[in-house]
């Protein structure tokens, strides 16, 4: 059986705007799986330093020891499942 050619389809005027534009202003092609993973821990780093804080800031101390009460006990329950195992 004969192999059918393929045609290079023609790119969308749209992406053709979106490439020149991005190459115009030099930001980074996003599309490389590994380069976007880093770019998102990065923000994801950024928005826990900054809300954390600010959360604590707005508990009153009764809420805020309850919360700090709640995660040392998930802690330490994870610690007891590790050692049970």
């Amino acid at each position: 059986m004969r192999k059918r050619s393929r045609t290079a389809k023609a790119e969308d005027i749209n992406q053709v705007g979106f490439r020149i534009a991005r190459d115009s202003t030099g930001q980074p092609d996003v599309s490389d799986a590994e380069l976007r993973k880093e770019l998102m821990r990065a923000i994801g780093k950024l928005g826990g330093k900054a809300g954390g804080p600010a959360r604590a800031a707005k508990l009153t101390k009764e809420q805020l020891s309850a919360s700090g009460l709640k995660a040392a006990r998930a802690r330490w329950a994870k610690k007891a499942d590790v050692t049970d195992t």
